[in-house]
């Protein structure tokens, strides 16, 4: 009989808070990941360093190490050291993730009550989590990792483990192996030119992930979006959002010389890239902005070619960052109760160009940056909100029909011989 190792309790397995991912401001190493005793983690260091040779950007790094915080949070909790790990801990590890509730967000003006019992209860919500909204359509994130976070997660430890088996530092079997039917070599090894790509299983752990349509906000609601908005900031940055489709974060990025009212440019860094980039954008962009920059500058927001375009609204003067700028949409959000995102301003702008019959699909692939045009293509169909209106429309004509009283037949016609012909349907 086969040796197993015995069963582990996941289902009342609670992750221990230890350790952090520190943010240091220094573009030489942006992150550091801290153990339980304050101390850096040498090997998650190395990974980091190779990430900033590969040309990785300070946000991937970033999103690297809450991956790795989880997992060093894992094998504490169970007295494994990462070295040691096997294959039944990333197992374990893929199951935990996907049974146990995320933990909850707690505000760092709080975190400090913790200790004396003082920390508030969270506030709750209207709708349970995971419930989709009545009005846009969308699901709220639920209680449990979304499939994009674990198979995420299961891609970042993959390569961390990679990395140490390249490098001799770590153990000789990669705690989180690739599919069965890869193991004895890369992906589409054999791959005849004359066929299609098949998609190929990665990680043996790695989780099916749905393919979910892009959402775009109906006119009527980026409307109301709109509206529910009370300083010109806001309103400029809605209107460049929509109408040069931009991500949030790199539209934040634009300094004051970048914005060209006579050309009608915006220039921003993008993200993956970080290349510099100048993108059309609508003319009433521009009169939100002027109006923006004149109330500004007479309130004391720095002036000058070089300052940035974007600032907090209030004293001391701040560049405005993502968080806040999502705080900002959010409270139009909970005005309206909806729950659109800021990414779905990007959505509704690439909607809106990709259905212009006038606009080629490679200018709006050149606009939103993709590098691929098989992604632009995405916004080619009609979504969500468009099928239901024209399955609405279809049955309005569908009920319409059918309270048409039907033509009386022409004169002349003997009617004893129609019924005999046709019956009395006619």
């Amino acid at each position: 009989m086969l040796g197993r190792d015995p069963e582990r309790e996941l289902a009342s397995f609670v992750l221990p808070e230890a350790g952090q991912l520190a943010e240091t401001g220094d573009p030489w190493r942006p992150f550091v990941l801290l153990g339980a005793d304050g101390v850096e983690i040498d090997p998650v260091a190395a990974f980091f360093a190779e990430l900033l040779a590969c040309d990785k950007s300070a946000a991937t790094i970033r999103s690297y190490g809450m991956d790795l915080l989880r997992w060093w949070r894992f094998l504490r909790g169970w007295g494994i050291a990462w070295d040691r790990a096997v294959r039944s801990d990333a197992r374990d590890f893929a199951r935990w993730m996907k049974i146990a509730n995320k933990p909850a967000p707690l505000h760092w003006r709080h975190r400090r009550d913790i200790k004396t019992g003082t920390a508030p209860n969270p506030a709750l919500e209207k709708l349970p989590p995971g419930a989709p909204n009545p009005i846009t359509g969308k699901s709220s994130p639920g209680l449990r990792y979304a499939p994009t976070t674990r198979a995420h997660c299961e891609t970042v430890l993959r390569a961390f483990y990679d990395f140490h088996l390249s490098e001799g530092t770590g153990p000789i079997l990669n705690p989180f192996p690739l599919d069965r039917s890869r193991r004895h070599g890369r992906a589409h090894a054999h791959h005849n030119p004359d066929e299609q790509f098949h998609h190929e299983r990665q990680g043996r752990y790695r989780p099916t992930i749905p393919k979910r349509a892009p959402r775009r906000i109906p006119d009527a609601m980026f409307n109301a979006l709109f509206a529910a908005l009370k300083h010109d900031r806001d309103r400029a940055l809605l209107a460049f959002w929509v109408s040069n489709g931009a991500r949030a974060e790199e539209l934040l990025t634009s300094r004051q010389r970048d914005a060209l009212p006579g050309q009608q440019v915006l220039g921003v860094v993008r993200k993956g890239s970080r290349a510099y980039q100048q993108l059309p954008c609508s003319a009433d962009a521009f009169v939100w902005l002027r109006l923006y920059q004149e109330s500004a500058w007479r309130a004391g927001v720095p002036r000058g070619q070089n300052e940035g375009l974007w600032w907090t609204l209030r004293r001391p003067w701040r560049p405005l960052n993502y968080p806040a700028a999502r705080a900002m949409f959010n409270r139009a959000n909970s005005l309206l109760g909806t729950n659109w995102t800021l990414h779905d301003l990007r959505h509704t702008a690439a909607y809106r160009l990709a259905r212009d019959p006038k606009m080629p699909l490679t200018d709006v692939q050149w606009v939103l940056g993709h590098a691929h045009l098989s992604t632009t293509q995405l916004y080619l169909p009609a979504d969500r909100d468009e099928v239901i209106e024209h399955v609405r429309a279809h049955h309005a004509r569908r009920a319409k029909s059918a309270e048409r009283t039907p033509a009386p037949p022409a004169a002349y016609y003997n009617p004893e011989s129609l019924n005999n012909l046709f019956g009395t349907a006619w």
